[in-house]
């Protein structure tokens, strides 16, 4: 499915029209992204591989935003009187630094039109294509920011290596807003000590990254963590919001190329994304790194459906 199309495939769910009251699902509200939107979300898929194959995980990710829609497909509307879908921008082969740049123009073409970007990987090559988006039209407004890259994550993804990969996409972020004199927070909230070497934790450092391990992310710990957050949102002016889907513990998301075996529960990133949400300061949003070919019996894409649900939901 191209950027703009809509693939009437995966949108597909049960009619409960016969039963009394409101009975829609997302698929029955769903149309093409067009015209001026408001503020409302607005679906992007990134379907892509390269960055994965580049950083040596498991290959899938260029299938999660269509497993991820079909899920959603048959999830309860709520209220929502319909959702946009812009369809899918494609990488080709590796053509990575190509398909990262379709991604941000896209990006940034949906917030000129109003809209409110909620982006389905792919791997987690997507947050550099993402941002790209955020920068260009923050640029297009005299918009300085600062900006806040919040990560939920167990990886930091600060390799310095290249070419890109889906583990560079915040040591990326970080030399660009260097360059261009743009302040930058980055945030990584459910890192894994032993999902990350010493050498990323000094990059994180160096940056005057904030970060939080998973260890510390356990539902005993929410308020402190909801404490956190409010924080970093007091001090920013834009929120860009990733969600590497790695971050979940792997009973609740197998299909990832690395899964976690200790993680953080859904609960905590549910809340977390609600109350960055609920902020107002929201631009954009991604979740990466869904490999449909690695999950077992839905549970991961029912999860990160959950997820996509809430960003989406008014």
């Amino acid at each position: 499915m191209s950027a703009g199309q809509l693939d009437k495939r995966l949108w597909k769910a049960r009619d409960d029209s016969a039963e009394q009251g409101d009975t829609r699902r997302l698929a029955h509200i769903v149309e093409p992204a067009a015209g001026q939107f408001q503020g409302e979300a607005v679906l992007l898929g990134f379907a892509c591989d390269a960055g994965v194959v580049r950083n040596q995980g498991r290959v899938g990710a260029a299938g999660g935003p269509a497993g991820i829609r079909k899920f959603l497909a048959g999830l309860p509307a709520h209220g929502l009187s319909r959702l946009l879908d812009a369809g899918d921008v494609a990488c080709e082969g590796d053509q990575l630094e190509d398909a990262q740049e379709r991604l941000g123009l896209r990006v940034a073409e949906l917030l000129e039109q109003g809209g409110r970007p909620v982006v389905l990987g792919g791997g987690h090559e997507i947050a550099w294509g993402s941002f790209q988006g955020l920068a260009r039209w923050l640029q297009s407004r005299g918009d300085a920011g600062p900006v806040l890259v919040l990560n939920l994550d167990a990886h930091f993804d600060l390799r310095t290596g290249r070419p890109g990969s889906s583990g560079t996409p915040f040591d990326q972020i970080a030399r660009y807003c260097e360059a261009q004199g743009q302040p930058l927070q980055y945030a990584c909230l459910g890192v894994s000590r032993l999902a990350n070497t010493p050498a990323l934790y000094a990059r994180a450092a160096e940056i005057g990254a904030f970060w939080t391990e998973d260890r510390d992310m356990q539902e005993r710990h929410l308020d402190a963590r909801l404490a956190d957050v409010d924080a970093l949102l007091e001090r920013a002016a834009h929120v860009y919001l990733t969600i590497d889907l790695d971050v979940l513990p792997a009973a609740v998301m197998p299909g990832v190329s690395a899964p976690a075996p200790y993680g953080v529960p859904l609960a905590v990133i549910e809340e977390i994304v609600l109350r960055v949400k609920a902020s107002g300061k929201l631009r954009l949003a991604d979740m990466a790194e869904y490999n449909p070919g690695f999950d077992v019996d839905g549970h991961g894409a029912r999860a990160a459906a959950r997820l996509a649900w809430q960003l989406i939901a008014r």
